[in-house]
């Protein structure tokens, strides 16, 4: 299954070195619409393959996406803190309650020595 993997992602990294090569024509980004430049004083401006320009975007989007998943899955992730430790207090409490109750003794054994019948 590793090889089987690994081969996938091999071609999908051969696939995008290759559409790399095919796109390596120069585009110029700008930040702002050259209409605007009077009111601003600036604009920037960058020169860079245009396959840059789409896998830089393909990348900025996955991280976009990743974030916000993050922050909409926060409150399950602490639901999910605060049931562990209430478990883990509830538990520690049982473990008290039996070893106060019989002191280790099975509960039957424990029952026929307090002078209990059961009937």
């Amino acid at each position: 299954m590793r090889t089987i993997k690994y081969l996938i992602l091999g071609l999908i990294g051969l696939c995008l070195v290759v559409i790399g090569f095919a796109n390596r024509g120069a585009v110029t980004l700008t930040l702002l619409p050259d209409e605007f430049v009077p009111f601003t004083g600036f604009n920037l401006q960058i020169t860079l393959p245009i396959y840059l320009v789409v896998f830089g975007g393909i990348v900025v989007g996955l991280l976009l996406g990743f974030f916000w998943e993050w922050m909409r899955e926060h409150k399950h992730r602490r639901e999910a803190v605060v049931n562990r430790r209430e478990k883990a207090v509830l538990a520690t409490e049982v473990k008290k309650l039996k070893s106060d109750r019989n002191d280790g003794k099975d509960d039957v054994l424990a029952l026929l020595e307090d002078g209990h019948t059961a009937r």
